[in-house]
């Protein structure tokens, strides 16, 4: 317990993104990180009341 108030906040940034590295390997980052922002664009559409979905819009606009 002694040891995590040593360690600051960007250390702790750092640990936790060497080990998602880790864990997922850095090809699929990219996908997981497009998935997150693809799931915050919906939520903040959805906090908005706006009813059409993201994949409504790209098959509009194609």
């Amino acid at each position: 317990m002694y040891i995590l108030g040593v360690v600051g906040p960007g250390q702790v940034m750092i640990i936790a993104l060497v080990i998602v590295v880790l864990f997922f390997g850095g090809k699929k980052i990219p996908e997981l990180m497009k998935g997150l922002g693809q799931g915050v664009k919906e939520f903040k559409d959805a906090s908005k009341g706006d009813n059409t979905s993201s994949t409504e819009i790209t098959k509009e606009d194609k």
